[in-house]
């Protein structure tokens, strides 16, 4: 049995790193190149980082905070915010990721998955989805609508149909990305992530709504996800990441263990 995955996440606006709630009301937390060594040094699996208004300001990523982000951590590193082009990602990679989140560029030019797959490798892109639940419909058989630009413009795309196309377009892994849930720590959307899960066959990472270590074990079992992300419930030291591990330890579940500096 493979390994499930912790993968704490920096949203970052204007170089610093931020939470909030749905999407909504952000308050700045710290900085990303400090909190990235930490989350290192406390065994998180992965990292990610999202340029959070990127996208929706039509600019470029913040290539100089990624390279400061990279040459801190020795794990792999997973960087979206702003990604519309090949040139885009292969300036990410430079920078020192090992992985592009592609979202709102990937709903409006669906080609790019492809483009990126062919020339970085499948392992390389992942396909990073905001969704909201709304109501099952023609066209959104799921239920669960595809959302761009930070949450705030709806596509009419089903969240399941576009996770197929996605893993048929050559996308290694996908994020999904619960906005009604974000934040909240409430829990995951078991729901649609156990739907995708069941649905294609690349790894599936669960985000938004950790808040206790339960959430992790409901993601991992009834939601069949191969990696959580967490924001929240690390950002403001309320679960260690070596106290998540032990409880998920202690439930039965694979994880692996905090590494030796």
């Amino acid at each position: 049995m493979l390994a499930k995955r912790i993968i704490p996440c920096l949203d970052v606006r204007d170089g610093k790193v931020t939470k909030g709630v749905k999407f909504a009301g952000n308050a700045d937390i710290g900085d990303p190149v400090a909190m990235a060594r930490y989350y290192y040094e406390q065994g998180a699996d992965e990292l990610v980082f999202y340029d959070i208004t990127a996208s929706n300001e039509r600019r470029a990523i913040m290539l100089e905070v990624v390279s400061n982000v990279a040459r801190e951590i020795f794990i792999p590193f997973s960087v979206g915010g702003g990604l519309r082009t090949l040139a885009d990602m292969r300036a990410v990679l430079l920078a020192g990721a090992e992985k592009v989140s592609i979202d709102s560029g990937a709903v409006r030019n669906p080609r790019i998955i492809a483009e990126g797959a062919r020339a970085f490798g499948s392992q390389c892109i992942v396909l990073s989805m905001q969704v909201r639940k709304t109501a099952v419909r023609p066209g959104l058989e799921s239920g669960y609508e595809v959302v761009i630009d930070g949450g705030r413009v709806f596509t009419g795309r089903d969240a399941l149909e576009w996770a197929r196309e996605g893993v048929s377009l050559g996308a290694g892994e996908i994020v999904i990305n619960s906005i009604d849930r974000d934040g909240t720590k409430a829990g995951y959307d078991l729901e649609i992530t156990r739907l995708i899960s069941e649905a294609v066959p690349v790894p599936i990472v669960a985000s938004g709504g950790a808040g206790a270590p339960e959430h992790l074990r409901e993601a991992f079992t009834a939601g069949a996800a191969d990696a959580a992300i967490v924001a929240s419930i690390v950002h403001y030291g309320e679960y260690p990441i070596p106290e998540l591990k032990r409880y998920l330890k202690s439930a039965g579940i694979e994880v692996r263990d905090a590494i030796a500096l």
